[in-house]
């Protein structure tokens, strides 16, 4: 089976300081991982990497057919194309809806068809559960519809991989358990998920593997 994400042997430095050491893990298309570690861990650093914000030096790492050792500033944005990003604080535009928030990254990753990017918009919208809500702005919203827009922000470009970094880091935990459902129904239609948190409440082991992140290394329970 092709990997859509290998790690060989990579070491995660920041400022000459080596967060993770030593780093083996393969994705494949369509699974759901936990990134499980205390805050400070590592996780951030390592969802990082993958989309090119914190450099490879040390090991090989590859992910949706980019080579991530050594990775040219020029490939970031084609690489970004292949991911979605999920983050704890929403990270939403806050004077405009919910429509034009998406337009914005649909604008910046090269859409130009008004018509395609409706469609699209309606589509990604229908899958979070916000039909109707296109022209409320963030701040009409609850924390959880919040995040659900981010959800759709990351699902525009039909992502290979969704990196969630805490995502239920501000949200209560029924909302939580929503967001995680959302999530994994996500990945069961085919696009892989890493989902990182230190919420013990939200971790189920059943529903997907698990790397634990702790004292600088990285291993996969069992």
């Amino acid at each position: 089976m092709s990997h859509l994400l290998k790690y060989n042997h990579v070491s995660i430095l920041q400022e000459d300081r080596i967060v993770i050491s030593d780093l083996n893990f393969e994705l494949n298309k369509g699974e759901f991982v936990y990134l499980l570690g205390k805050t400070g861990s590592g996780k951030s650093s390592f969802l990082k990497t993958i989309y090119g914000d914190i450099s490879i030096n040390v090991g090989n790492a590859e992910v949706c057919g980019f080579n991530l050792t050594n990775l040219k500033r020029n490939d970031i944005p084609f690489l970004r194309r292949k991911l979605g990003i999920v983050f704890q604080d929403f990270q939403l535009l806050n004077d405009r809806s919910v429509y034009e928030n998406l337009v914005f990254v649909m604008k910046a990753t090269g859409w130009k068809d008004e018509s395609k990017m409706r469609a699209g918009i309606m589509d990604v919208l229908k899958k979070v559960g916000l039909e109707g809500k296109e022209s409320k702005k963030p701040h009409e919203l609850s924390g959880g519809e919040q995040q659900r827009v981010s959800i759709a922000r990351a699902l525009i470009n039909n992502p290979e991989l969704i990196l969630a970094d805490e995502p239920t880091g501000n949200l209560d935990p029924e909302t939580s358990e929503e967001i995680f459902k959302l999530l994994k129904s996500i990945s069961e239609a085919g696009c892989s998920v890493l989902f990182a948190t230190h919420d013990m409440l939200i971790y189920n082991p059943q529903k997907g593997r698990t790397l634990n992140f702790e004292n600088g290394k990285v291993m996969e329970v069992k």
